[in-house]
C-alpha cells in the first residue's frame, strides 16, 4: 500500500512539473482580443427612444448595429426587413453601414398610441433581430440629446444654436455618372474650432502602440458637413469618406451611382457639439453600370 501510494505522488508531481514546464514555453494570455468578423454577421435594429411632438404625437426613434466591421448591406423592404404592426415600409433604411448608427429614423405615431408597440424586424446572413418601440417613460428623449448624439448635454440654456443644412434638390442622374452635393451650412460659431487631438497608430488592438506625432502642427476642428446612405439598390460611392471642412459657408461632395434606383443620402452638420441633419432624394436611371 504504501509503495503504491508513493509511486501515485511521484506520477503527480512528473504530471505537475510537465504542466509547469509547459506553462512557461507557453505562458496564458492575460487578454482576450475582441474577434472581429469582416462580413457574414447580422444587424441589430435598436429602439433609441421617443419623442413628444408639440402637437402630442410622438416620434419613435429607431438606429442600428450593423456587427460586420467591413461589409455594407443591401437588405430591402420586405420579409427581411419590415415594420409592423400596418404599413412594412415605414421608411426605415435599406443599406447599412459597418458598425453603431445611432439615431437614424424616426416614425411618427398618433396622440393615441397608448401601449401600442412598433417592431422592426431584420433578417441577414441566418439570423433575426427584432426591436421594440413603444412609449414607456423611461424612454423618452428629446432633440438636444440627438443633436448631441448622447454626449454632455448643458440644457436649453447652452447660447450655442445647432447648425442649420440645405442642400440643393438634384435632377435624375444617369447610372455610371456622378452627381456634385452642396450643403449649405449656417452656424452661430459655437463653439469655438479646438485643435484636434493626436492620433495613436494603432495596428495591432493586442499590443501597446506608442504615439504617432505630427510635426506639421495640429488641424483646428469647426464646422463640418459628413453624408451616410440611407436607402438604395446599390451603395452610392463618395469621393470623400470623411467630414469635409465647411468654407464660406459651403461643403461639397461627388456621389457616383452603380444602379438605378431610388436613393435617400444624408447630410450632417456638426458645429462639434450639436449636428443637425437633411435627407436628399436622388432617382437613378438608365442600365446598371459595370464600374465599381
Amino acid at each position: 500500500m504504501t509503495r503504491l501510494f508513493f509511486s501515485a505522488v511521484s506520477a503527480l508531481f512528473v504530471f505537475l512539473g510537465a504542466a509547469s514546464a509547459l506553462a512557461q514555453d507557453k505562458p496564458l494570455p492575460t487578454t482576450i482580443p475582441q474577434t472581429k468578423f469582416a462580413s457574414g454577421q447580422n444587424v441589430v435594429p435598436y429602439f433609441e427612444g421617443w419623442i413628444r411632438n408639440p402637437d402630442g404625437t410622438f416620434d419613435l426613434v429607431f438606429g442600428y448595429f450593423n456587427r460586420n466591421w467591413q461589409e455594407e448591406l443591401v437588405i430591402p423592404v420586405g420579409p427581411d426587413n419590415r415594420m409592423e404592426p400596418g404599413a412594412i415600409d415605414r421608411g426605415q433604411p435599406t443599406f447599412f453601414h459597418p458598425r453603431r448608427q445611432g439615431w437614424v429614423y424616426r416614425v411618427r405615431v398618433p396622440a393615441d398610441f397608448g401601449k401600442q408597440v412598433l417592431t422592426w424586424t431584420i433578417a441577414v446572413n441566418g439570423r433575426t433581430e427584432k426591436a421594440y418601440g413603444e412609449l414607456l417613460p423611461v424612454q423618452e428623449i428629446t432633440e438636444r440629446i440627438i443633436m448631441t448624439r448622447g454626449n454632455l448635454n448643458p440644457g436649453d440654456g447652452d447660447p450655442n444654436k445647432p447648425p442649420v443644412i440645405n442642400v440643393a434638390p438634384v435632377g435624375a442622374v444617369a447610372a455610371g455618372q456622378s452627381a456634385t452635393l452642396t450643403a449649405a451650412v449656417v452656424d452661430d460659431g459655437l463653439p469655438k474650432p479646438r485643435a484636434a487631438p493626436q492620433r495613436t497608430a494603432v495596428t495591432d488592438a493586442t499590443r501597446i502602440q506608442a504615439q504617432a506625432n505630427s510635426s506639421a502642427g495640429t488641424t483646428r476642428r469647426g464646422l463640418t458637413v459628413s453624408w451616410i446612405q440611407l436607402r438604395g439598390p446599390a451603395k452610392a460611392v463618395f469621393d470623400k469618406r470623411e467630414a469635409i471642412a465647411v468654407a464660406d459657408g459651403k461643403a461639397a461632395v461627388t456621389v457616383q451611382f452603380v444602379q438605378p434606383g431610388r436613393y435617400v443620402l444624408r447630410a450632417i452638420a456638426n458645429d462639434g457639439a450639436l449636428s443637425t441633419r437633411t435627407d436628399v432624394v436622388i432617382n437613378v436611371t438608365g442600365s446598371p453600370s459595370s464600374e465599381r
